[in-house]
């Protein structure tokens, strides 16, 4: 019988996980939906999803946030940067540093691959502003580098060949069912 009820308690867990993790997602289609409209597409009651809502408040959302129309508040170029630095420890720190008190970084990490070590995303308003931003980022880590290459992206409709969302993230979950 004891079996029974561990089985029973993990079902019960998981099947928990699987409704935060469809939230979640849920979440990141469009966050402006109340509590009662979730509800009723994941079949649980408003306050349950009250609930929900607060335990990923403190452990999974990292922030609410709007994807605008990038050229209607004036960024026409999104650019990823790859660096490639000299490898020395303090450089994490100082690369740090500058990506936080970078406004037009909106995300920055180390990583690997095609010999670089960090990747930066970053929005400017004109390629001149651009320019700007990898100047300053040459300034201020030129000791520390090897190698910046960047790909240079317009943030127009005529260029976008899919629009950045979160909500597609949704349809990977579905397929690890």
């Amino acid at each position: 019988m004891h079996n029974v009820y561990i089985r029973l308690y993990y079902e019960s867990v998981a099947m928990m996980k699987k409704r935060m993790l469809k939230l979640l997602f849920e979440l990141m289609k469009n966050a402006k939906r109340s509590d009662r409209e979730i509800a009723k597409i994941i079949g649980v009651s408003q306050p349950t999803i009250t609930r929900m809502r607060q335990r990923l408040e403190k452990t999974a959302i990292v922030d609410y946030t709007v994807i605008p129309d990038w050229t209607e508040i004036g960024f026409e170029i999104m650019a990823m940067t790859l660096v490639k630095s000299k490898g020395l420890p303090e450089v994490t720190e100082k690369a740090k540093k500058w990506a936080v008190n970078n406004p037009n970084v909106v995300f920055a990490a180390g990583g690997e691959g095609m010999g670089m070590d960090y990747s930066i995303i970053s929005f400017h308003k004109n390629y001149s502003g651009y320019s700007s931003f990898i100047d300053g980022l040459k300034t201020e880590l030129a000791d520390d580098l090897q190698d910046i290459q960047s790909f240079l992206m317009a943030t127009g409709e005529n260029k976008t060949l899919k629009p950045l969302s979160l909500k597609y993230l949704e349809k990977t979950a579905e397929d690890a069912d």
